[in-house]
């Protein structure tokens, strides 16, 4: 099989596709072809040797694939046959033909949803998802500002956010993204690269601020945010993209009843030294047939910017470093 190969940590230059043997099939796993792969910062950082999965070397990268259920490890019960359309997620493997895949963290796709647009699944929607319903118990009516929110994350939240009821405050960065934004549903865009949030969001809210931040950027935007959030609001930093992690300043947490909360979405998936237990991942199972209700209702539109051969994994891995894309951009492994 074609894959896209890493023998050290370093950019994108350091990366080969090549023909490779196809993954072995293990107890408890499923084996994947591999029709679409989503493209993701956490790849750069993941190449880089900077991501909390460290893999070994040589790795594969992608984490996010949707495809065609190939073989079935007889130990596995589930309700996948082979030949279904699935979506899962991973914490390596999926910028490749083929991929070997917990068989707890892969499932059945809607007939109705392409395989682009199932990549967004497996981590965006249910990073968001989870975040916003599991941590953040976002209420209808509660204000929701949303960072980042033309890439694939900040789309998501603002659909999501959109769906659960809330007043969506997003931010992004020109007109391009400001538009995108909009079509997504958001309530008010703030245009950061005009100056700040912070006046505006408490303009939006009568001075009151935001319910529940939703943060993929880190950085001096998490400061911003704790200086325009209301009074027990809940913080989401879901990310860094800046490069910087903020440090928190425990006294406005104080006099503002603030809750920071934490969301690593691969324990729920089991990668890595945390592992969830039967209960949660049960709980996963049904988060998933609820985001896939909701797409079939018409309120998630799985955001898809472009798709290329899985031999120009380069420029898609540098449109995301440049932060050109709006919503997803894929691989296809089979062109």
């Amino acid at each position: 099989m074609r894959a896209v190969i890493g023998r050290r940590f370093g950019g994108v230059d350091d990366l080969v596709c090549e023909e490779t043997d196809a993954p072995t099939l293990a107890p408890g796993t499923i084996r994947i072809a591999v029709r679409a792969a989503g493209v993701s910062f956490a790849n750069l950082l993941f190449i880089a040797g900077k991501h909390q999965n460290r893999p070994t070397i040589p790795f594969v990268p992608g984490t996010e694939i949707a495809g065609i259920v190939r073989e079935i490890a007889p130990d596995v019960r589930t309700t996948l046959r082979v030949g279904d359309r699935a979506c899962a997620g991973l914490p390596s493997g999926g910028f490749a033909q083929e991929a070997i895949v917990d068989a707890a963290n892969v499932f059945q796709i809607p007939k109705s949803l392409s395989f682009e647009g199932a990549t967004l699944f497996p981590t965006i929607y249910a990073t968001a998802y989870a975040g916003l319903t599991w941590r953040a118990n976002l209420q209808p009516g509660e204000t929701l500002l949303i960072h980042g929110a033309a890439g694939a994350s900040g789309l998501a939240a603002v659909e999501i956010g959109r769906a659960l009821g809330a007043t969506v405050i997003a931010t992004a960065g020109g007109d391009r993204k400001v538009a995108a934004v909009n079509d997504y549903g958001a309530d008010h865009t703030i245009d950061y690269k005009r100056g700040g949030f912070r006046e505006r969001v408490l303009e939006l809210t009568g001075g009151r601020g935001a319910d529940v931040v939703f943060d993929p950027v880190g950085g001096d935007v998490f400061d911003e945010s704790l200086r325009c959030i209301a009074p027990l609001g809940r913080i989401l930093p879901i990310g860094f993209a800046s490069g910087r992690i903020p440090e928190i300043p425990a006294n406005i947490l104080l006099v503002k009843n603030l809750t920071v909360i934490g969301l690593y979405w691969g324990f729920y998936m089991a990668w890595g030294k945390s592992k969830a237990d039967a209960p949660l991942r049960e709980r996963v199972g049904v988060l998933f047939g609820e985001l896939f209700d909701l797409y079939e209702a018409g309120k998630l539109r799985a955001p898809v910017d472009r798709s290329l051969p899985l031999a120009k994994f380069a420029e898609a891995l540098r449109s995301v470093e440049a932060r050109t894309v709006i919503g997803k951009i894929v691989l296809l492994p089979e062109q």
